[in-house]
C-alpha cells in the first residue's frame, strides 16, 4: 500500500490515523465502553469528512479499542447524538463514495451494531459479539437496524435479534454472511487493513461507482425505513415502559414493565 502511517487531526475520543491510502477511525472512550456521545459523533463525522475529501485516501476503517467496539448510545448523555452531515453517530445517514470497513473486537451492541450495519464490509475477532438490546430498555433501535438488519440478515434472524435483545457471536454472524472475515482475538484491525489493501489495489473510480451502484439498488426504500423507525421510536419513547427502562438502566436494576 502506498504512503506511510501518519496521524491526522483527532479528538480526545476519536483518533484518526492514515495507513497509506487507508484512514483508520478509532473510538477511544473505553472507560465508557466506547458509548457514543456528542464528542464521538463529531469525531466520526470529522473522520468521514477527511476520508471523503482527501483524494489520497481510498478506503476507511472504523474500529474501537482492543476490548470493545461500542456499546451504542451513551444513554446518560441523550439519545443518538447527531451531526449535521452524518445524522446519528456522525455516520448513520451519511452518503459515502468510498468503502468503509468495520473492525470489531469485543462487543458491538445497540448503536454499536448499527454503526457496523452502516459500513460496507465487516472484519471481526472470533470473540466479538453483536446484539440489539434496545427492547431490554423499553426502546426501539432507531439508527437503521429496523431496516438494515433485515436487509443484511435472514428476516427471522433479524426479528430474533430485535425482539429478544440477545447477543450473538461472530461465528454465527460469519456463517450468516454479515461478517466478511474472522480473525483471532486482537487481530480485527489488521484483518480489516489487509482487506482494505486488497480494495486499494483496484481503481478507486471503479470501486466508488460499484459502491454507489449497489447502494442505489439496495436502498430504494430507506425513506420508508426511516419514517417507520421514527414513528415507532417516538411512540415507544412516550410510553411508561421507556421511562422505566431508562431509569432502571441508570439505577442498575431490573426494570419493572407495565406494558403501558
Amino acid at each position: 500500500m502506498s504512503g506511510s502511517n501518519t496521524s491526522s487531526p483527532s479528538t480526545p475520543t476519536v483518533v484518526l490515523e492514515r495507513r497509506g491510502r487507508v484512514l483508520v477511525i478509532a473510538l477511544r472512550r473505553e472507560h465508557k465502553r466506547n458509548a457514543v456521545d456528542q464528542d464521538i459523533s463529531d469525531g466520526i463525522e470529522k473522520g468521514l469528512d477527511l476520508l471523503e475529501g482527501d483524494p489520497d485516501l481510498w478506503c476507511g476503517v472504523v474500529t474501537g479499542t482492543p476490548t470493545v467496539f461500542s456499546a451504542g448510545t451513551d444513554l446518560s448523555a441523550g439519545y443518538a447524538p447527531k451531526t449535521e452531515r452524518g445524522g446519528s453517530y456522525g455516520m448513520i445517514r451519511r452518503p459515502r463514495t468510498k468503502p468503509l470497513i468495520a473492525a470489531v473486537e469485543g462487543f458491538a451492541l445497540g448503536g454499536g451494531f448499527e454503526i457496523v450495519l452502516a459500513c460496507d464490509l465487516v472484519v471481526a475477532s472470533r470473540e466479538a459479539t453483536f446484539g440489539l438490546p434496545e427492547v431490554r430498555r423499553g426502546l426501539l433501535a432507531n439508527c437503521g437496524a429496523i431496516f438494515r438488519a433485515p436487509r443484511t440478515l435472514p428476516l427471522n434472524v433479524a426479528r430474533e435479534l430485535l425482539v429478544t435483545g440477545d447477543p450473538t457471536d461472530a461465528a454465527r454472524m460469519y456463517g450468516l454472511g454479515v461478517v466478511n472475515r474472522l480473525t483471532e482475538p486482537g487481530q480485527a484491525l489488521e484483518g480489516a487493513l489487509e482487506l482494505a489493501e486488497r480494495i486499494c489495489l483496484n481503481s478507486p473510480t471503479a470501486v466508488s461507482h460499484v459502491l454507489q451502484s449497489v447502494e442505489r439498488v439496495t436502498t430504494t426504500d430507506d425513506e420508508l425505513g426511516w419514517q417507520v423507525t421514527e414513528e415507532g421510536f417516538h411512540t415507544v419513547l412516550a410510553s411508561e415502559d421507556a421511562k422505566e427502562g431508562l431509569t432502571a438502566f441508570l439505577e442498575k436494576r431490573p426494570p419493572e414493565w407495565t406494558g403501558r
